[in-house]
């Protein structure tokens, strides 16, 4: 059975956990952002911006519907071409100012869609990742440890599936380069269980608690990354490499992630949406770390894919 009020009531409790431990965090609070959207639907933005130490981040809930699915979301499964759709869920992003602590995503959704004389179609997706500009070994193996123990319930094999998702899906094809270190990341996850063959079929509320467990272990394996790197100093150097790093986010948030495209094409309030861009970004021609630096051990140590674990 499809329990849409109870996810809605999900996710709106999971935005004002993450962001009250985010401001306890932080030390300053989050703006909040009431919004409709005239298709249908709306949402709530919780920002900050220029905080004690994010010098950006949000937490966006929204539940919006439409008439008739985009092109983004039908794709892959031209069979839904037409339908009405209601989609709902909770994206993070938070670019801490110090370049020694890193930009993490997080995101947790539910689609339907739905058409007269047929049953209703749903999935869950979401997933979450790290993106560090520099690498600390022990940082990525606790953030991918606790991505591991989130989803150790539902399946021996389950992490190692969707942690490959993750480093398949996270990567700037037009750059053959990661984006960060990966993490965890599925997308139509429906009765057929994460590979697509579950046999018995999953529940929907089985789905449901895979998307929760993700949710409910964000703070777990990114905070202590922060807090443990947030008084290490830098200098303009350090900055100057974030920026660069930074815009290798913004051309992966453009150029690939379907998220963006979805919401741009259904006609989503665009400030929520691209609410997951730093606000300092700087682009180079043909730019190469010295050999040997801190900032060439990111590209030969870190975003090349490894089991971390």
């Amino acid at each position: 059975m499809i329990e849409l009020a109870a996810v809605r009531d999900y996710f709106t409790g999971l935005q004002d956990r993450l962001v009250a431990a985010l401001e306890a965090f932080d030390g300053q609070p989050f703006r909040s952002d009431a919004w409709q959207r005239p298709e249908g639907g709306g949402g709530i933005a919780r920002l900050i911006e220029e905080g004690d130490f994010f010098e950006r981040g949000g937490v966006n809930f929204s539940h919006v519907t439409g008439a008739a699915m985009p092109a983004t979301a039908t794709a892959h499964r031209p069979e839904l071409a037409g339908r009405r759709w209601q989609a709902l869920g909770v994206s993070l992003v938070l670019h801490p100012r110090n370049p020694y602590c890193p930009t993490s995503h997080l995101n947790v959704r539910c689609f339907v869609a739905e058409k007269d004389g047929a049953e209703p179609v749903w999935w869950f997706g979401g997933g979450t990742d790290l993106t560090p500009y520099y690498g600390f070994e022990e940082d990525a193996v606790h953030f991918h440890r606790t991505c591991k123990e989130a989803l150790a319930p539902f399946g021996d094999d389950v992490h190692a599936r969707y942690k490959k998702w993750c480093d398949d899906y996270f990567v700037l094809k037009h750059r053959n380069e990661a984006r960060g270190i990966g993490g965890i990341f599925f997308d139509d996850l429906n009765a057929g269980g994460p590979g697509g063959d579950a046999v018995p079929p999953w529940s929907f509320a089985r789905c449901f608690a895979l998307a929760q467990s993700v949710g409910e272990h964000f703070t777990a394996a990114y905070l202590p990354i922060c807090e443990r790197r947030r008084e290490l100093a830098y200098g303009e150097r350090e900055r100057d490499f974030q920026a660069y790093r930074r815009g290798r986010y913004v051309e992966f948030n453009l150029v690939w992630d379907r998220g963006t495209l979805f919401g741009l094409q259904s006609g989503g309030r665009t400030e929520s949406i691209l609410m997951s861009l730093p606000p300092l970004v700087k682009w180079r021609y043909d730019w190469h770390p010295a050999p040997g630096s801190a900032e060439e051990k990111l590209y030969t140590d870190f975003l090349p894919p490894r089991d971390w674990i």
